[in-house]
């Protein structure tokens, strides 16, 4: 196997683990976010009053301290700069990958790597306009397919009952699956989480587990209000 032409003090070395350091940093917040935001939307099940409750508790938290949904733009603020780190790294690492893949090692590495390694950059980029649109729809309502809704609940249910819309959210979905499970596995590897035979096993189990649970969780409720079992 070929060896680096790099010393692994230069410059560009560290600035490539600095950078992987960054991605896997901002990962692992939107990993967190993920979970939270699949469960919120699970609770679109307990009907009206319940999904309406959660979604007025989201927009009081930090009240008096913050003002009404003050929390909730904060954390926005925080996802999109995390967001800004996290596009920024990614495409610095592939213009530098792009620019050594002419190496024998590289086109060795792609053909043995997986599904989910070769489609993450594509994948990536379908997530960041899936994330355009789906602000656009359901917190700017920019975009309103369902009209003028007078509840969240009322907002959801009237959305997902279009099957383009699931569509488009099963697609993104998707995607997310194969990111997850890619990403946390890239992450644990860069923050030295798999130094063992053990540790590499729980990253890989964590990886599949969190890459299947999330996205399961994000398709359950348009699903059931397509097909009329929440309405």
């Amino acid at each position: 196997m070929a060896t680096s032409t790099l010393p692994a003090s230069t410059p560009a070395v560290r600035s490539s683990i600095g950078l992987k350091l960054l991605m896997a940093g901002s990962g692992l917040l939107f990993v967190f976010y993920v979970l939270a935001h699949a469960y919120g939307n699970l609770m679109v099940l307990g009907g009206p009053d319940a999904f309406n409750n959660y979604a007025h508790h989201l927009r009081t938290l930090g009240e008096p301290m913050l003002p009404y949904s003050g929390f909730l733009w904060v954390f926005r603020l925080v996802l999109i700069a995390a967001l800004a780190l996290h596009v920024y790294a990614a495409l610095t690492l592939w213009g530098r990958a792009n620019g050594a893949r002419s190496t024998k090692y590289a086109v060795k590495k792609a053909a043995a790597s997986s599904l989910a390694s070769r489609t993450m950059r594509f994948g990536g980029i379908a997530l960041l306009l899936f994330v355009i649109f789906h602000l656009l729809h359901l917190t700017t309502h920019t975009i309103r397919p369902q009209g003028e809704q007078p509840t969240p609940y009322a907002n959801v249910v009237n959305s997902f009952d279009k099957w383009w819309l699931v569509l488009i959210y099963a697609v993104a979905v998707i995607a997310l699956a194969f990111h997850l499970h890619h990403g946390i596995w890239s992450a644990a590897q860069t923050l030295g989480w798999t130094s063992t035979t053990a540790a590499r096993r729980n990253a890989k189990f964590l990886a599949h587990f969190i890459g299947s649970l999330v996205p399961t969780a994000f398709l359950i409720p348009p699903l059931c209000i397509l097909f009329g079992i929440v309405d």
